[in-house]
């Protein structure tokens, strides 16, 4: 049963993208590769939509050994994919440089900024291609509690599986037959030159996160201590997070006297 709900899932997003592609005329799908199970997932049903589909390797300092072979994978199993490589890190190296003479100096920063230097390459790619951002978040970390960069790996034009909890993708990285490597790779954003994993940053599993989230979704009544502990960490996240995931206060002029 689990396996056709997947496949029905895998079909659904791939008729979604090639949809919204034409419907807007773009003929090309753009994407950053990581070497996570997310933009594995993503990019395989791009390519999968048999639109020209553009799988990006952007280095910046950081070994890029899974997201290369995803690539590599995805050349020899679609005849609609053009793979990029391209190293970011002397171009972030100067911002880096610049910014610290300023005395803006914020780790924090620097590895927001990481993701943002990504997100402007893949638009200028996009652009040059009559083609789409592609965005690889999961309904986990980035719309559950905001685990994303704004304006960084936030910044895209679709987000085709942002509706799937991060089981659902594991589900479909095993059906699309994903690198092995990768599935078993604990996640990690790729921002921190000390490799530091997602779970890590999130101080808990994907596991709990997506129990406590679904707990507090459906109301349930919650009795396993570790649990509620997560859960109100997932409620205290995603609070301060959330103006990542909407529209910019906008100062409204209405009420004003003329």
């Amino acid at each position: 049963m689990k396996e056709i709900q997947t496949t029905s899932k895998i079909d659904h997003v791939v008729k979604w993208i090639k949809d919204y592609a034409s419907k807007h005329n773009f003929d090309t799908l753009v994407i950053g590769i990581s070497g996570g199970i997310d933009s594995a997932v993503t990019s395989t049903l791009c390519a999968m939509t048999g639109l020209r589909t553009m799988p990006i390797v952007m280095s910046i300092r950081n070994k890029d050994i899974l997201a290369l072979e995803h690539t590599w994978w995805l050349d020899e199993k679609f005849n609609n994919v053009s793979r990029r490589v391209i190293n970011l890190e002397k171009i972030f190296t100067e911002f880096e440089h610049g910014s610290k003479y300023i005395g803006a100096d914020s780790e924090l920063a620097f590895a927001n900024s990481r993701s943002r230097l990504r997100m402007m390459m893949l638009y200028q790619i996009a652009q040059s291609n009559n083609g789409l951002v592609v965005g690889t978040g999961n309904k986990c970390e980035d719309f559950g509690v905001g685990f994303y960069t704004k304006y960084g790996d936030g910044g895209v034009d679709i987000s085709p599986i942002a509706d799937l909890y991060k089981s659902e993708v594991y589900h479909m990285a095993e059906h699309l037959d994903i690198i092995k490597k990768i599935m078993d790779a604990p996640p990690t954003d790729g921002l921190w030159e000390d490799g530091r994993t997602d779970e890590q940053q999130l101080g808990y599993s994907y596991d709990d996160l997506e129990r406590a989230m679904k707990a507090d979704i459906s109301g349930e009544i919650v009795e396993d201590s570790n649990l509620i502990n997560v859960i109100e960490k997932f409620r205290t996240m995603r609070g301060k997070n959330k103006h990542k995931m909407s529209m910019p206060p906008v100062c409204s002029m209405e009420n004003i006297d003329e």
